[in-house]
């Protein structure tokens, strides 16, 4: 008989980092610039750093994985962000990596989980409709890249609330990750499988964070009561826990990266599937996981309570905790009304502004928690990070402005504001057809000549929409894509 199961699931991600150099070259706002990736990230280090961990970790690890996989009854769980699949496809080694997780797909042993693609904060935004654009994003990129559709969710480093659980559920998906924090736990075991409140077919997984960073955090640490840790004796302990199931959720780079080969981390893993099943445990992914226990309770954890799997607050002070952070945050949040009416590269470019790590960097409690964003961060101070994030939203802004010739005032249009005539053709085309008579009130009233004329200063668009006001008759359709063409006049 089982003694309980074991979800193993690792997190795979690496940022596209910023210049450094950005504000303190004086580069804002330079007139000659090509290719706004290029001008605004540091892709030669961003290649130097995905390279030297593929050598130390993604390969090495995941050969040990592989060798797993034939030799036991093993399974384990992978969430990697878009960004990283992007750097795989554009530096040495990462093709082969990639080839390493479509085997994985196709051992039927592997689970590969969704995230938002760009490993972002969207899913703390009032406005559902980006994360669930970027969690779609990289489900499509799983499938199409991996082989692998997900059907389990891991929000952003375990952002957790009853809101994303709800979300999660309507997108389909039959789980949902959480840390295992006492404050939600009220005295009761993360190694169980619980039910989100509210929901009706989801499950959450809770992340048991101590014996994870034993792992992650203390493997290496000398002055640790438990060191040197080998092997069985972390298995005696997953069988001597309580529970059910026991769920450890880990950065990838813990192999070969952030503990080195040297440490004897990769013999931990080597051993440790054979320790973990003569304990009479199992391995199995978190879909398995959910479809095998009940829940024995629900989880409660209301929009401003959020969690994550971050410091030891674990809440989401790490992202925006402080003011230079949550001026960052609520500067991209604000451009987005803006980009959705931008150019794709525009689109593209800001959703890399998003990406999370950058606020990661501005932590400034210190303490423990204060070496770990240290450690992870190419910049020399807090502020720095500040600095270069701030100076780039900037120059980002003026240039958006730009791209979509923003007007003075805003177009209300069936409750949407729009700031561009780009923008209102976008709403149009998108709007069905039974919503389209209302075109005929706004050209009669000359609701749309006047903010054209006024607002955007297009007074040769604005004379060809008065003369389609003069003939409103017809399809409701036709009439659209006669406004939808006379506004694309330049």
């Amino acid at each position: 008989m089982v003694n309980k199961s074991l979800t193993l699931v690792f997190e795979v991600h690496q940022p596209f980092r910023l210049r450094k150099d950005f504000f303190w070259c004086k580069k804002q706002f330079n007139r000659k610039v090509n290719d706004l990736f290029d001008y605004y990230f540091a892709t030669d280090k961003d290649r130097a750093i995905f390279e030297k961990v593929a050598r130390k970790c993604y390969r090495p690890t995941n050969e040990i994985i592989l060798n797993l996989i034939d030799e036991f009854d093993f399974r384990v769980a992978y969430s990697i962000s878009g960004v990283f699949v992007e750097q795989c496809e554009r530096y040495g080694d990462g093709e082969a990596i990639l080839e390493d997780f479509r085997q994985f797909a196709a051992t039927g042993r592997v689970e590969f989980l969704d995230q938002t693609y760009y490993h972002s904060l969207v899913g703390l935004y009032e406005d559902e409709a980006e994360f669930i654009e970027q969690v779609q994003l990289h489900k499509e990129q799983m499938r199409d890249l991996i082989g692998y559709e997900p059907v389990f969710f891991e929000n952003t480093e375990l952002l957790y609330n009853n809101r994303m659980a709800k979300l999660a559920e309507q997108m389909g998906y039959n789980g949902i990750f959480a840390e295992g924090v006492e404050r939600i736990l009220n005295g009761r075991s993360p190694n169980y499988v619980y039910k989100p409140i509210g929901c009706k077919n989801l499950r959450v997984l809770l992340r048991n964070y101590q014996l994870t960073d034993d792992i992650g955090f203390r493997f290496s640490l000398k002055s640790w009561k438990g060191y040197p840790l080998t092997a069985s004796r972390y298995a005696s302990w997953l069988a001597a826990a309580d529970g059910q199931c026991i769920n450890l959720f880990l950065d990838y780079e813990t192999f070969g990266e952030h503990h080195w080969e040297d440490t004897g981390i990769f013999e931990f893993l080597r051993e440790l599937p054979d320790a973990v099943l003569r304990h009479n445990m199992e391995f199995l992914t978190p879909s398995q996981v959910v479809q095998k226990y009940i829940p024995i309770g629900t989880i409660d954890v209301r929009n401003l309570e959020t969690t994550s799997w971050a410091d030891v607050q674990k809440d989401t002070s790490c992202f925006i905790g402080n003011t230079m952070q949550w001026a960052c945050y609520e500067y991209l949040r604000w451009l987005e009304r803006y980009v959705k009416e931008a150019s794709d590269e525009y689109l593209t470019i800001w959703r890399y502004l998003g990406i999370s790590d950058h606020l990661y960097y501005m932590f400034t409690k210190g303490g423990a928690s204060g070496e770990v964003h240290s450690y992870f961060s190419h910049f020399d101070k807090p502020y720095d990070a500040f600095v270069t994030l701030f100076s780039i939203i900037h120059d980002f802004d003026a240039r958006l402005r730009s791209n979509i010739k923003e007007a003075e005032y805003p177009f209300i249009f069936e409750g949407t504001e729009v700031w561009s005539l780009k923008g209102l053709c976008n709403h149009l085309k998108r709007m069905p057809a039974d919503r389209l008579t209302c075109l005929r009130d706004y050209l009669k009233r000359g609701d749309f000549e006047r903010w054209i004329r006024e607002s955007a200063g297009e007074p040769v668009i604005a004379d060809e929409v008065k003369a389609i006001s003069k003939d409103t008759g017809g399809d409701a359709v036709e009439l659209r894509d006669r406004l939808i063409e006379a506004m694309s006049v330049s």
